[in-house]
C-alpha cells in the first residue's frame, strides 16, 4: 500500500489525469504502464513486472470503477457486497457472509466511490441527503448510507446483478426445489395462475420470479414494475417500467402506486410487480382480478400465512377505510398460489412450501398445503438433509388445468415424492 501511494502521488504531478481519463480505460492503461515503470525505477521500489500490472490495474479500478471492490464486482461466486465503513467488507459467497481483506485508504476515498455511483444515476449523497438508492451500470442494486447516520464511516449494501438467468433446471439441479415441484410451477405460469413468491432478504424471490417468467408465452404483452429492476424476461414483448425517487427540490417522485395504475391502461396481459412494499398491493389485486392472470410479485415475510396477512395489512394501510371482509375477498379472489423461499442456516435456497389460497370461511382465508420442505436433520453448520413432500390434495386450480389438458399430470405430481 504504501508502493502504490509513492506512485499514485508521483504520477499525479505528471499527467493530467483529469484529461486522460476522457479517453476511456484502455487507452488510459496504455499511457499509466510506461510512467509507472519510470516511476518504480526511479523510486528504486522493488516491485516485479506483475506487480507493476497490478498496480496500474488498481489504478483503473480507482479512476473508471469502484476502486478496491472492483475485482470482488468481477467475481461470479459474490451475491452482496456488504461496506460497513472504511475498513471492513464483507461478501456473502454460497450463501455464507464471510469477511475479507479489501479496505479502503480511508472514509474519503469510500465516501468518493459512493458519490461517483450516485452521480451516475443522477443522485447526490452528502450530509444533506445521506440515503441514496441507486444502480450500477451492469443492474446491480445499491443501497448507500453517509455520515452522519452512519456512524463508522459510509455504509454501501450491493446486491449483485445476475449475469445468467437461473432456470427450474438449474434450480432442480441445485435441490433448491424438487423436479415435481418445478413442473408443478412451470404449470402454474402456464395456465396463467396469479402468483405470490414470499421470503425473507436474500432468500431467492426474485430469483424465482425470473426462473417462472420463463414460463409466460412470447405473444403475451408483459409489464414489469420495479424499484431497481432486477428482471430479467426473456419474452419480445415487454415493457419494463421503474419508479423514479424524489428530486433534490423534493419533486417529481413516481412510486411504484403510480406505474401499476397507469399500466393498467397500457393494456397488459400480465403484469410482473418486482416486489410489493405498499399501498400498491391494492391496485396489484385489483389487476389480478380484472382480467391480467398470471400476474406475479414477491413479498417480505417468513410464511406463506404471513405474506396473506402482509398483503392485507398494505391494502389496509392504503385505503383505510376498507372493510376487512372486503380486503380478504380481494386477495381469495385474486391470488391462486404462495411459494415460500427461504435461505436456511447451510446458506442453501430453497422452496420450502407451496400453498394453494382456498377461499375464506367467516373471516379466515382458507389455504392448503401442495408441498413443503420437510427436514430430517443436520448438525449445526452442516447441510440440512430433507425432502420436498406433496401433500397428496387435489388442488383447486385442476378446473383451470383441465383447459390445457394437464388434469392428469398435476394429479400424478401431487402423489410424486
Amino acid at each position: 500500500d504504501r508502493a502504490y501511494e509513492v506512485v499514485r502521488e508521483e504520477l499525479f504531478t505528471r499527467m493530467n489525469v483529469s484529461a486522460a481519463v476522457l479517453g476511456g480505460r484502455e487507452v488510459m492503461a496504455r499511457q499509466l504502464r510506461p510512467v509507472v515503470a519510470e516511476i518504480v525505477a526511479q523510486k528504486r521500489l522493488r516491485l516485479s513486472k506483475l506487480d507493476q500490472d497490478l498496480m496500474v490495474e488498481r489504478m483503473l479500478d480507482d479512476m473508471f470503477g469502484l476502486g478496491p471492490i472492483e475485482p470482488l464486482l468481477m467475481d461470479p461466486s459474490i451475491n452482496d457486497i456488504l461496506i460497513n465503513g472504511p475498513k471492513q467488507v464483507y461478501v456473502e459467497r454460497y450463501g455464507k457472509l464471510v469477511l475479507t481483506d479489501v479496505t479502503f485508504a480511508d472514509n474519503d476515498q469510500l465516501t468518493n466511490i459512493a458519490q461517483r455511483i450516485a452521480a451516475s444515476v443522477g443522485r447526490r449523497v452528502d450530509e444533506a441527503s445521506p440515503l441514496v438508492d441507486a444502480r450500477l451500470a451492469d443492474g446491480s442494486r445499491v443501497n448507500i448510507v453517509t455520515p452522519p447516520l452512519a456512524l463508522n464511516g459510509t455504509c454501501v449494501s450491493i446486491r449483485k446483478f445476475a449475469r445468467h438467468r437461473i432456470g427450474f433446471s438449474q434450480m432442480v439441479a441445485q435441490r433448491n426445489m424438487s423436479a415435481a415441484m418445478a413442473r408443478l410451477l412451470e404449470i402454474a405460469g402456464k395456465i396463467r395462475l396469479n402468483v405470490l413468491i414470499s421470503g425473507g432478504t436474500g432468500s431467492g424471490k426474485t430469483t424465482l420470479l425470473n426462473a417462472m417468467s420463463g414460463t409466460i408465452s412470447p405473444e403475451e404483452r408483459v409489464v414489469t414494475i420495479e424499484d431497481a429492476a432486477e428482471l430479467q424476461l426473456q419474452q419480445p414483448h415487454v415493457v419494463r417500467l421503474e419508479t423514479r425517487p424524489m428530486s433534490i427540490e423534493g419533486t417529481g417522485m413516481i412510486d411504484q402506486r403510480h406505474l401499476v395504475v397507469n399500466a393498467l391502461r397500457m393494456r397488459p396481459d400480465r403484469i410482473i410487480l418486482g416486489e410489493t412494499r405498499g399501498a400498491e398491493a391494492f391496485d396489484v389485486l385489483q389487476a389480478m382480478n380484472t382480467g391480467h392472470d398470471g400476474s406475479m410479485t414477491t413479498v417480505h415475510a417468513n410464511t406463506a400465512r404471513d405474506a396473506l396477512i402482509r398483503l392485507e395489512n398494505m391494502v389496509i394501510s392504503g385505503n383505510p377505510n376498507l372493510p376487512l371482509r372486503f380486503v380478504r375477498a380481494q386477495i381469495v379472489s385474486a391470488v391462486h398460489l404462495v411459494v415460500q423461499v427461504a435461505r436456511m442456516r447451510d446458506g442453501v435456497r430453497r422452496v420450502i412450501q407451496i400453498v394453494e389460497v382456498a377461499g375464506v370461511e367467516g373471516d379466515v382465508v382458507v389455504t392448503q398445503d401442495l408441498y413443503q420442505f420437510v427436514a430430517d436433520g443436520g448438525a449445526a453448520g452442516e447441510k440440512i438433509i430433507g425432502r420436498f413432500v406433496p401433500s397428496g390434495l387435489r388442488p383447486l386450480f385442476v378446473e383451470r388445468a383441465r383447459e390445457y389438458g394437464l388434469e392428469a399430470e398435476i394429479d400424478a405430481l401431487m402423489q410424486m415424492t
